[in-house]
């Protein structure tokens, strides 16, 4: 398994974060997202999903990720 943190940009609420993490939980990773950090820390196992389909998913709710 393979831990990140990348800073999140387009954050407007904690609502953001929840959605983020929901939609990166559909694609195997697991997710902890702080928006008053503007930071998210991702758990993977990268036999299963690349760095870039996390950073995909995470542009198709409309936000950035940053290192």
């Amino acid at each position: 398994m393979i831990k990140k943190t990348y800073k999140v940009r387009g954050m407007d609420c904690a609502s953001c974060a929840t959605l983020i993490e929901m939609d990166l939980e559909d694609v195997d990773v697991k997710a902890k997202c702080s928006y008053p950090k503007d930071l998210l820390e991702v758990e993977f196992d990268e036999k299963k999903i690349k760095e870039e389909k996390i950073k995909e998913v995470v542009k198709r709710s409309g936000y950035e990720l940053t290192n």
